[in-house]
């Protein structure tokens, strides 16, 4: 079974992350899954690809901080995260979180501070290719 924190390049399968974290418990009720894919437009230019970068060792322990964190803030019975590390085009993946918990709001509530944590803490950073040229972006927009 893959690590259930992960930055990597290639792409994922949300099957396969959801199959995994329905078999660490059977008293899992409900989970709440957030995928962030990549658009072909933001802030009013076209964009051809985004390309992700990241402080690799810095990232991942962030990333099971924040896993741990959300187990035990919201009463968790396990999660996910799996964060794209390449570049991409639109449509494709970019990110994946997945809270399981006995009931839905622990894991919507979850979902939901893992994915904003994620882009305030993460040392993970997201230039856009454009037709005019190639720019960082700002993680908290």
């Amino acid at each position: 079974m893959e690590d259930p924190v992960r930055i990597q390049q290639e792409d994922f399968s949300q099957d396969a992350e959801i199959a995994a974290l329905k078999a660490s418990s059977l008293r899992i009720g409900g989970i709440a899954t957030f995928l962030g894919c990549a658009r072909d437009f933001s802030e009013g230019r076209d964009v051809s690809e985004i390309s992700f970068e990241a402080y690799g060792s810095m990232a991942l322990a962030e990333m099971n901080k924040l896993r741990t964190e959300a187990i035990a803030n919201f009463k968790l019975i396990d999660a996910r995260i799996v964060h794209r590390v390449t570049t991409v085009r639109a449509g494709d993946n970019i990110v994946f979180i997945a809270a399981a918990a006995e009931h839905r709001a622990a894991a919507f509530d979850a979902c939901r501070w893992i994915i904003d944590e994620l882009k305030q803490r993460v040392p993970i950073w997201k230039k856009e290719i454009t037709p005019a040229g190639e720019a960082w972006v700002t993680p908290h927009p």
